[in-house]
């Protein structure tokens, strides 16, 4: 989804730059809330995977394929603020270093890319914890079902920019139409990989994962608690 330099206008361009700008400003400052000595070695080993993955790619369909967008894998793992200064990292060197995606269209990459798959990947992370059981058992499929709702909405949001501001003569339904078909099958293959690495990192270190962390701090507690009991 790495939007190039020319696609969209010079007015979209600069709206969704603007939006990163001022996101991860305020990352930088919410960040200082979820970064501690575990969160913040977790937050280089997560920009350093999330580069390293995306770089590899898998087939969705006949000529085409994919790769790890990873908003709420690193969300998850490190929390949605400094998941997004990770993602924004990361961004930046694939544009600076590899041109991949274009420089007048970094912010629109990072909007897309990182802010919107770590918002909406959060968001329905946070909401099915809310109506499911609190259970360890349920992190990695509720992290999966998260990371596949977020990048068919990332291109729904790629379109709906595309239909404002598009600067080519590609028709908007048939851009739409490829797109998420697309972006579905990705976003399959994006929630199969989520769930795959928390649950394997879950398995081992469960600490490590922001996301769990309120279910062990409840769990602790109730162990603490009939102890307390007993002693009084």
């Amino acid at each position: 989804m790495h939007v190039p330099d020319g696609f969209l206008d010079a007015p979209t361009s600069a709206a969704t730059g603007a939006v990163a700008v001022v996101t991860i400003g305020v990352a930088l400052v919410k960040a200082r809330t979820e970064l501690d000595d575990k969160t913040a070695p977790m937050a280089g080993l997560v920009a350093a995977f999330v580069f390293a993955v995306q770089m590899l790619n898998f087939p969705v369909g006949v000529g085409t394929s994919g790769h790890l967008m990873g908003g709420a894998l690193a969300a998850v793992l490190v929390g949605p603020w400094t998941a997004i200064l990770c993602l924004s990292v990361v961004f930046m060197v694939q544009c600076l270093l590899f041109a991949d995606g274009g420089i007048t269209a970094l912010g629109t990459n990072i909007t897309l890319m990182g802010l919107t798959t770590v918002a909406v990947g959060w968001l329905v992370f946070k909401g099915l914890q809310m109506v499911l059981p609190k259970r360890i058992s349920l992190v990695p499929a509720q992290a999966g079902i998260g990371a596949l709702v977020s990048v068919p909405v990332a291109a729904l949001l790629f379109v709906g920019l595309y239909a404002v501001g598009g600067a080519t003569g590609i028709d908007l339904g048939n851009l739409a139409t490829a797109m998420v078909g697309v972006h579905v099958l990705i976003g399959i293959g994006e929630g199969v990989i989520t769930f795959l690495a928390i649950g394997a990192i879950l398995a081992v270190r469960p600490d490590l994962v922001y996301g769990a962390r309120p279910i062990l701090e409840r769990r602790e507690l109730e162990i603490r608690t009939p102890t307390s009991g007993a002693a009084a």
